[in-house]
């Protein structure tokens, strides 16, 4: 008995290292002002996140389109589009070839308090987020900046590519341990709570940092990013406590903005001049 678990625990640490060797490490941005300098490890390509988001951001357009929910307060959309064509030019600061992306946004009729960016810079901000929050344009500028930072850093292909790791590692790992469903279904409960979620919440705090960073370059108040979440908070009764969730609690994600924000003060002032 001893031996067959020795050469199961062998036969899992073979299979991990096995998926560990097609991960690629890369940098995907510059450190910044903000100082985001975190190493990523990628299964997936970067062309094929880029061709599924094109792809699907295609479809949810074309819905929206036949459900006469796209855009239709033109004065709202050229307000969004405007910010967002500010921004985007600042985000060389943190890749080079990003002011190249085919970058596109849309306003779409919803009540959800929700915007995001796909990879490759398709993005879409919703109604209900602008005009129940009655945001500013520096808030607006803050929300848009965090998605975007999303998309720069990548953190869907990050999150695809451990979902690819951890899916398979569960799998064959249960088999080898001679687990069955239930087993399976714990131990995929564990890994999401041990690797996915604090992942999710990490990539949240690098989108605030660097979000900030892009409102202060394109010449709006990085500040604004702290009345954002003030008003979010308000919204969020009953939310999870942070270690299940994938954002950052209220406080600390405050905190953490708060600092962002002074520390790229300098850069919003420059470009007020």
């Amino acid at each position: 008995m001893k031996i067959l678990s020795t050469m199961k625990s062998l036969a899992v640490a073979a299979l991990a290292g096995l998926l560990l060797v097609g991960c690629e490490t890369v940098q995907t941005t510059s450190a910044g002002a903000v100082g985001v300098q975190r190493q990523q490890s990628m299964l997936v390509s970067a062309s094929e996140m880029e061709q599924a988001s094109a792809k699907m951001y295609a479809e949810i357009i074309s819905e929206a389109r036949q459900q006469n929910k796209l855009n239709r307060d033109p004065q709202q959309v050229a307000r969004v589009r405007t910010i967002t064509n500010r921004l985007i030019p600042q985000t060389a600061a943190f890749r080079a070839d990003a002011p190249r992306w085919n970058w596109e946004i849309n306003v779409l009729q919803s009540d959800d308090l929700n915007a995001w960016c796909m990879a490759g810079g398709k993005m879409a901000i919703n109604s209900g987020l602008i005009e129940q929050l009655r945001l500013t344009d520096d808030e607006i500028a803050a929300v848009l900046g965090h998605e975007m930072a999303h998309a720069l850093r990548e953190h869907s292909r990050e999150q695809a590519s451990r979902g690819v790791l951890t899916g398979m590692g569960v799998s064959v790992a249960g088999a080898l341990l001679g687990a069955g469903q239930a087993g399976q279904d714990l131990m995929s409960t564990v890994a999401r709570v041990t690797f996915e979620l604090p992942n999710s919440r990490l990539h949240e705090i690098e989108a605030d940092r660097i979000g900030v960073e892009l409102a202060a370059r394109a010449g709006y108040d990085p500040r604004a990013a702290v009345t954002l979440w003030d008003k979010m908070s308000t919204r969020s009764a009953g939310a999870p406590p942070e270690w299940l969730s994938t954002h950052p609690a209220h406080a600390n994600r405050k905190r953490e903005i708060t600092e962002a924000a002074q520390r790229v003060m300098p850069l919003y002032e420059s470009a007020r001049r």
